[in-house]
């Protein structure tokens, strides 16, 4: 072969490894996403049992329920509430009525929580979390989404 042949072959085989490397990180990221959603957006939906998301929203008033196997509550953003079990300790500044991330699996109408975030000060709430409630009309913080001010 040619000088000029073996040039567009190493040219091709480079591409096709940098196209193979791109795939494979795609696929990997694929596997790690975590969607976040509010209770509104969960209405209707279905996911699949392996499925990992997290929710955001309010712990609602008067739903907190702890047995020997965990703790029981709902989380809403206003319009809608979704029932939520968790089996692990939760964060010390969890309680009602207090902003609260959740990530897990939605299984059989019940989140099955694997980790539970609680807002850590008065004036920090997840971006994401904050706009939900916003948009629902049941935001209460004086601060702008992610703890700067307005």
């Amino acid at each position: 072969m040619k000088r000029k042949h073996w040039r567009m072959l190493f040219v091709g085989l480079g591409m096709a490894a940098l196209g193979l490397a791109a795939g494979l990180i795609l696929l990997a990221l694929d596997e790690n996403l975590v969607f976040f959603h509010d209770p509104s957006a969960l209405r209707g939906k279905s996911f699949a049992a392996d499925q990992r998301l997290r929710i955001g929203g309010l712990v609602e008033e008067n739903s907190v329920v702890g047995d020997g196997a965990g703790v029981r509550f709902n989380v809403t953003d206003g319009a809608h509430a979704v029932p939520v079990a968790y089996g692990g300790l939760l964060p010390d500044l969890f309680r009602e009525g207090q902003g609260v991330v959740a990530e897990g699996y939605m299984r059989g109408g019940v989140f099955e929580a694997v980790s539970i975030l609680a807002k850590h000060d008065e004036t920090y709430m997840p971006r994401e979390v904050a706009e939900a409630l916003k948009a629902s009309g049941a935001w209460r913080g004086e601060a702008a989404p992610g703890g700067s001010a307005e």
